[in-house]
């Protein structure tokens, strides 16, 4: 394993310069240097030196687990449509009805619905981003347009409707759908 790069990327991370990573590790700045470029190989004991002086440990700094993904594209969305109900749901998170909440996507086409779900306990929240809907919570109706965002707790029961269309940034925790 080539330890450098991985310690310049440390340094670099927490905005530190050679000059300083070396006088915090009582190094020289050329040793640091050639650590980084793998043309000298720390010992155990400075190299312990060199990452508490990076904040990190030895057991951190080579383990090996693959980088989680934290951004995600349309490429890794999940989509379903409804013929029924006229919407299409697009989870933006792969897996996320493991997580406590899950963001999805919603489309409703014009006269589109979703189904009418039972209460449960949990939290819901929307953001419009295009069109208009109704919000359905037991036997009250909600308005809510493109800029409009709603939230409330599924304790009855509810579903949203829309007569010209809406995409809505739909997140339900834990999830629902």
């Amino acid at each position: 394993m080539k330890i450098g790069a991985k310690i310049r990327e440390l340094r670099i991370l927490k905005g530190l310069t050679q000059e300083e990573l070396a006088d915090r590790a009582e190094l020289s700045k050329g040793f640091i240097s050639q650590v980084e470029r793998d043309l000298t190989s720390p010992s155990i004991a400075t190299l312990m030196d060199i990452l508490q002086c990076l904040g990190t440990t030895i057991g951190e700094f080579f383990n090996e687990a693959p980088e989680e993904q934290i951004v995600f594209g349309r490429q890794d969305y999940f989509e379903k449509t409804d013929a029924d109900c006229r919407n299409n749901i697009k989870w933006i998170i792969p897996n996320a009805q493991k997580n406590v909440m899950e963001p999805i996507l919603l489309t409703l086409e014009a006269g589109g619905s979703t189904y009418p779900d039972n209460p449960h306990e949990g939290e819901e929240f929307g953001y419009v981003l295009s069109g208009s809907l109704s919000i359905h919570l037991g036997n009250r109706v909600y308005k809510a347009k493109k800029g409009e965002s709603f939230y409330y707790t599924p304790d009855r029961k509810h579903y949203l409707t829309s007569k010209s269309g809406a995409s809505i940034l739909w997140v339900s925790a834990p999830p629902s759908f």
